[in-house]
């Protein structure tokens, strides 16, 4: 009886993780730039309770558990919004940003021009060039953003935007929204692999209809299995109930 409620309750903390990962899914499938988590299980087998005459009354349980959660760095639709501070990057890499706590990368291109002149994120992020933060004078007009990250204005070239390329992203961790954050050393995106486009956004790859259907599926798995944790509460309590009314 207890070996049951110690499945079953392996599975729910499971499902509850699960859970917690879609809804972050569904949360952001409006994030541009926001990349989709996925988790991995793995079966844990208990090892027996006793190694001796009485072996072949034990048996090894069988517990499920989370192996890891997993970045999805599959390319979202890229969205034409005509905004000459919005940039989409076309094949692989992040843009580099100067956060409140340290350099972070981002797909998300959604930038603007702060008062300071800075080109910043929507959260205030500076976005780095090859030479530093980008900033541009009150009087500079007609931005323009070459396929390779070049930066021009009225008053010339002004720096090209970094764009950083890494060889393991699973080792990449999240840092709020579209942010992550790593301790590898990038190399720099080349156009061979990389074209930037101005006056868009890479949506979120994130699959709504899918998603919104692994969160029904998840949340019965969930209920199912808190129903059977009851039954076993039930059993246990009659059991127990019943035991005290034998006379000693």
């Amino acid at each position: 009886m207890e070996n049951a409620s110690l499945v079953g309750l392996s599975r729910q903390v499971v499902l509850q993780r699960e859970l917690d990962v879609i809804s972050n899914n569904v949360a952001n499938m409006n994030t541009a730039g926001f990349k989709a988590e996925q988790m991995s299980f793995e079966e844990f087998v208990s090892p027996k309770a006793r190694d001796n005459n009485f072996a072949r009354r034990d048996r090894p349980l069988s517990f499920v558990e989370d192996r890891a959660t997993w970045h999805d760095f599959s390319g979202g639709v890229v969205q034409t919004t005509g905004s000459d501070t919005d940039v989409a990057i076309d094949g692989e890499g992040f843009f580099v940003v100067e956060a409140a706590g340290g350099q972070r990368y981002t797909r998300n291109g959604a930038f603007q021009i702060n008062a300071r002149g800075e080109l910043v994120t929507n959260e205030g992020a500076r976005v780095m060039s090859t030479s530093g933060p980008i900033q541009l004078g009150p009087t500079e007009t007609g931005l323009s953003i070459s396929k390779d990250g070049t930066i021009a204005t009225s008053e010339g070239i002004r720096g090209r935007l970094k764009v950083a390329l890494f060889d393991n992203l699973q080792a990449m961790t999240k840092a709020g929204g579209s942010l992550f954050s790593t301790d590898a050393q990038p190399t720099d995106a080349t156009t061979k692999t990389t074209r930037l486009i101005q006056g868009a956004v890479e949506k979120s790859n994130v699959r709504p209809v899918v998603e919104m259907s692994r969160l029904v599926e998840v949340t019965r798995s969930y209920s199912t299995v808190s129903a059977m944790l009851d039954k076993q509460d039930d059993i246990r309590r009659t059991a127990i109930e019943r035991l005290a009314d034998v006379p000693a």
